[in-house]
């Protein structure tokens, strides 16, 4: 029976290139020459951290992070969790914006409810943190990948591992 699995997964070589294009336009423009402006990945905790003089700077930050992210990465920023802003050492601040990756059980309920409410001739599984959607028909499937896209908007999805 063909198949395919919704999953949820960063491009981090995308990501760890947007980040660095922005660092360039960070330390090019003249309002931050001087500042503790700056921003971070951690590949291994998938994190960014946004470091500024004020809370202010942090949004002059994201405001050039994230049209870099979009454009290596289509809707990357709505994986991005962002923490409070904290204030380090007397006037500069911080903030830690998670990356999200995988789908969450809450999510993988949803889309598992969606898909049966759907009335489509479809089996739909949860499989750790990807959806598994199965179905005697490709094109029943496709059917499937059309109503989860245009129901889901509010998180990247990405539609893989098609098993005929």
């Amino acid at each position: 029976m063909p198949s395919f699995d919704i999953t949820s997964e960063a491009d981090m070589v995308a990501l760890k290139n947007a980040v660095d294009v922005a660092g360039r336009h960070i330390g090019n423009r003249y309002d931050f020459k001087g500042t503790s402006a700056r921003v971070e990945l951690n590949e291994k905790d998938k994190t960014i951290t946004l470091h500024g003089d004020s809370e202010f700077q942090l949004d002059q930050i994201k405001d050039i992070l994230f049209p870099e992210m979009e454009k290596k990465e289509r809707e990357s920023t709505k994986r991005l969790d962002a923490g409070p802003v904290q204030s380090v050492s007397g006037n500069k601040a911080k903030q830690e914006l998670k990356i999200k990756v995988g789908i969450e059980s809450e999510l993988a309920k949803q889309l598992v409810k969606l898909i049966k409410d759907s009335k489509l001739k479809v089996q739909a599984s949860i499989q750790g943190d990807a959806v598994r959607v199965t179905g005697a028909k490709r094109d029943l499937l496709q059917e499937t990948i059309a109503l989860v896209r245009k129901s889901i908007t509010d998180f990247p999805l990405q539609y893989g591992n098609f098993r005929d």
